[in-house]
């Protein structure tokens, strides 16, 4: 090592002691300060970007360096560098810092994170490492546990991509909340379970505690979806968990400005397979090799619109849970409604252990009897009773409610899983999932839950031919136009 690569490695250090004490100082604050700051302090901003409160959107490609002492430290990863922001950009590393840190909200624990450039790109960065070759054991079976109830397009990666393609063995749970079954089909050659809670669309929830137990005792990680309830409602890497994966397009950016993702995970991580400096700092690992080479980070201004709407998460959080439980409650009672499927729901029978888990952050200090206020985060489903014509009349009615495979918005979203976000499953996969035609996916956002209601209760109506579904939009080389069509007629 040169004494010019010398001085940058000690210039480094120095740099790396003040963000030291930088972190040390934000992991004392409460939830919402870290959400706001992250590790983005006035040092950081006096020292590095002209004293900017906000962090600046770092749109470059690359970084240049000083000289070839320099590049030589940063290209070895001796000193922190953004090279090239396909693999690092100081927007992302705002972004990833924050989202480590809320995911390790009371906790004792390290975490890092690598941001991902949507949530697909998220499972597959946290999932394909565990599933590589073991070259001095090449003939060793390979499996991974999966719960069935997941997002349609978590199921197809782990049917499609890994198990026809690849070969390798998914043994999925079919009764998440049946710890018999865990236990059953976790075994020496599986690389890690991998579970989402609550599960999207048909709110499935388990024991996460008692699956820990179940996988740590074999050395197997456990990867857990946070996408609905966020570290504002669950942060399972305190409760023990190895890895989190977000689909940070949605709840986190409810804006709906942007597709992101991130992998969010503990240091020193549990697993019987892999090396070890993939076990000491998983995120780092995939950021600098895996996803440096198959290149599914995050771009920096996603970073940034991201970031901006996670400032405000608890809160926003609460407000839809809040008017997902009038709207549920709502449903419940409706004659053309066979079955509502909320985790808040006292007749839920998952409600009571789901009610162990989600919990608003924070709120205990806002309570005179020091115990927190559940919350159940923004998804739900419900059966329309008279199958699946019915249930398409009603979503064709909707006219507040968006019909779009989406979640997590500001705005209130529905979607039929069996014909979109879940159809390629097929039949056979959505069976096994719970999935009927007549299921719809609604997802609350921020708007006066009195009004969603009043657009649903009118497009139930609308199955009964009670009233007139509008079409907004007529498909011709003269643009929009309204027309009006009777249903049920």
């Amino acid at each position: 090592m040169s004494n010019g690569v010398e001085r940058y490695v000690e210039l480094a250090a120095r740099a790396a002691e003040r963000r030291a004490a930088d972190l040390a100082a934000i992991r004392k604050c409460r939830f919402d300060t870290i959400a706001v700051h992250g590790l983005y302090s006035m040092n950081e901003a006096l020292n590095f970007n002209q004293g900017s409160i906000i962090e600046p959107m770092y749109m470059s490609s690359s970084q240049a360096y000083r000289d070839s002492d320099e590049m030589e430290a940063a290209l070895g990863y001796q000193i922190p560098t953004w090279c090239y922001s396909r693999i690092g950009n100081p927007s992302m590393y705002y972004f990833e810092q924050t989202l480590a840190l809320l995911e390790a909200y009371g906790g004792d624990i390290e975490t890092s994170c690598c941001a991902t450039s949507s949530g697909m790109a998220a499972i597959a960065s946290a999932t394909d490492p565990f599933l590589a070759i073991d070259p001095g054991n090449p003939d060793q079976p390979i499996n991974f546990v999966s719960t069935c109830q997941v997002y349609g397009g978590t199921f197809q990666q782990f049917a499609e991509r890994k198990m026809k393609e690849r070969g390798i063995e998914c043994r999925w749970i079919l009764d998440s909340a049946d710890l018999a079954e865990w236990e059953e089909k976790i075994d020496r050659n599986t690389r890690f379970v991998y579970g989402e809670l609550p599960s999207n669309p048909g709110q499935a929830f388990f024991d996460l505690d008692r699956v820990i137990e179940l996988a740590h005792a074999q050395q197997v990680p456990v990867i857990i979806d946070n996408t609905v309830g966020t570290p504002a409602l669950m942060r399972p890497l305190v409760r023990g968990a190895d890895v989190v994966v977000q689909s940070v397009t949605k709840t986190l950016t409810s804006s709906g400005f942007g597709i992101s993702g991130a992998v969010i995970a503990r240091k020193n991580l549990i697993s019987r397979f892999g090396p070890d400096e993939m076990k000491a700092d998983f995120a780092m690992y995939l950021k600098t090799l895996p996803n440096r080479d198959n290149g599914q980070n995050l771009s920096p201004m996603n970073c940034i619109l991201s970031l901006n709407d996670m400032r405000t998460l608890r809160s926003k959080v609460d407000l839809f849970s809040r008017n997902t439980m009038a709207v549920a409650s709502f449903l419940e009672g409706h004659p053309r409604v066979e079955k509502v499927s909320y985790l808040g729901l006292p007749g839920h029978p998952l409600h009571e252990l789901a009610s162990r888990y989600l919990q608003l952050v924070d709120s205990e200090h806002e309570r005179p009897d020091g115990q927190p206020d559940n919350r159940y985060g923004h998804l739900m489903s419900f059966n329309v009773e008279g199958g699946a014509a019915a249930a398409r009349t009603m979503f064709d009615g909707l006219q507040r409610i968006w019909r779009a495979t989406d979640l997590g918005r500001v705005k209130s979203v529905a979607t039929i899983p069996a014909i979109s976000t879940h159809s390629q499953q097929g039949e056979e996969g959505r069976a096994m999932a719970d999935i009927p035609p007549n299921l719809v996916r609604l997802c609350v956002g921020g708007e006066h839950p009195d009004d969603v209601i009043a657009d649903l209760d009118q497009a139930l109506a609308a199955i009964d031919g009670k009233v007139s579904v509008q079409v907004p939009y007529e498909y011709s080389t003269g643009g929009a136009s309204s027309a009006t069509t009777a249903r049920g007629e």
